[in-house]
């Protein structure tokens, strides 16, 4: 049985538990898309850097996410928020879609290896889902990478933590059609 609820305050060790010392994906800490830019700004912010930053973002409530447990042990975690919120977005041509004001984004999932394939994801984004509905966001925005390989295989857990295509078409996001641009951003307009 998995129990979703929003992030909290007093929620980082929750955090440096789930996402260990290292704060996964090579120092990440859940800050790709809140660091405006790649290159040289990325690599001096990896590690202890973003990990400060992360923890004054959950501590200070300034951070929105999902988190997922089973029992008393955290399995997962989502990060949303105000599109506006993750600068990096609109630095890159890729995923800058010209969003309306308003607009929330869908930046970040993190769940152990052991719990991967077993719902979590799909869990987390509900919950996300719901939550910004219940603060009356309108239009919703996601990333996610296709759900396989050119080769057919299954996407790779290292590039698919914005998520995978087809977890966001079954909860009705549609992809934006964008001329030129290779990556789809998928948009869900919220009822």
């Amino acid at each position: 049985m998995l129990a979703c609820r929003s992030v909290t305050m007093s929620d980082w060790p929750v955090l440096e538990t789930l996402m260990g010392p290292k704060g996964v994906g090579g120092g990440c800490w859940c800050q790709w898309a809140v660091v405006p830019r790649g290159g040289k700004l990325w690599r001096e912010c990896q590690g202890t850097g973003n990990r400060n930053a992360f923890r004054r973002q959950i501590q200070s409530g300034e951070a929105h996410g999902s988190l997922a447990f089973h029992g008393e042990e955290c399995v997962g975690w989502c990060r949303y928020g105000p599109t506006e919120s993750f600068p990096r977005l609109a630095n890159s041509p890729s995923l800058n879609g010209d969003p309306p004001a308003g607009t929330w984004s869908v930046v970040c999932f993190y769940i152990p290896a052991r719990w991967r394939g077993r719902g979590v994801a799909t869990a987390l984004l509900r919950h996300a889902l719901d939550e910004m509905l219940g603060k009356g966001v309108a239009l919703v925005e996601a990333y996610p990478v296709p759900d396989s390989t050119r080769s057919g295989a299954a996407q790779p857990a290292a590039f698919a933590w914005m998520g995978v295509a087809s977890l966001f078409t079954r909860r009705g996001f549609r992809p934006l059609s964008r001329a030129g641009v290779a990556r789809k951003i998928y948009r869900l307009a919220m009822d």
